[in-house]
């Protein structure tokens, strides 16, 4: 089973991709970058624009059936060494309950007001796949 998620990001019929693909027990979300709700400004505050990011991917997991407490991944690019405390802590905010893997990168980003994009990945548990060892579920 393959379901491809769109979130109606502009850049998903531009490039040509989803914002996540559920494969069997796997979610894969696309990189995410804080794309505000329509008629809004991108928030200033690299945290704030963590969180907007997990809003995404919270939206994304859950039409996949997960939620957040099933990743166990993230890559997080932020755009200066800078915003890595702001976005850490926001990134535990979303995703402590999980403790996923996770990688901090400085990159340049396709709009210079994004200061961080981030991808993620779950693990859906009883949904044909192993149950995590060490799993408080």
């Amino acid at each position: 089973m393959v379901q491809r998620i769109r979130s109606g990001s502009p850049y998903e019929s531009t490039i040509g991709f989803s914002r996540a693909v559920r494969v069997g027990n796997r979610v894969l979300v696309s990189g995410t970058a804080p794309i505000p709700p329509a008629g809004q400004a991108v928030a200033q505050d690299a945290g704030d624009q963590m969180r907007r990011c997990g809003e995404i991917i919270a939206a994304a997991l859950q039409e996949a059936g997960a939620d957040l407490t099933m990743v166990v991944r993230t890559r997080m690019f932020i755009t200066d060494p800078a915003h890595a405390d702001a976005v850490g802590a926001a990134h535990a905010e979303l995703f402590g309950e999980a403790q996923p893997a996770a990688t901090m990168v400085v990159a340049q980003l396709l709009d210079p007001a994004w200061k961080v994009e981030v991808e993620a990945e779950a693990v859906i548990p009883g949904a044909g796949g192993q149950r995590a060892v060490g799993s408080r579920q």
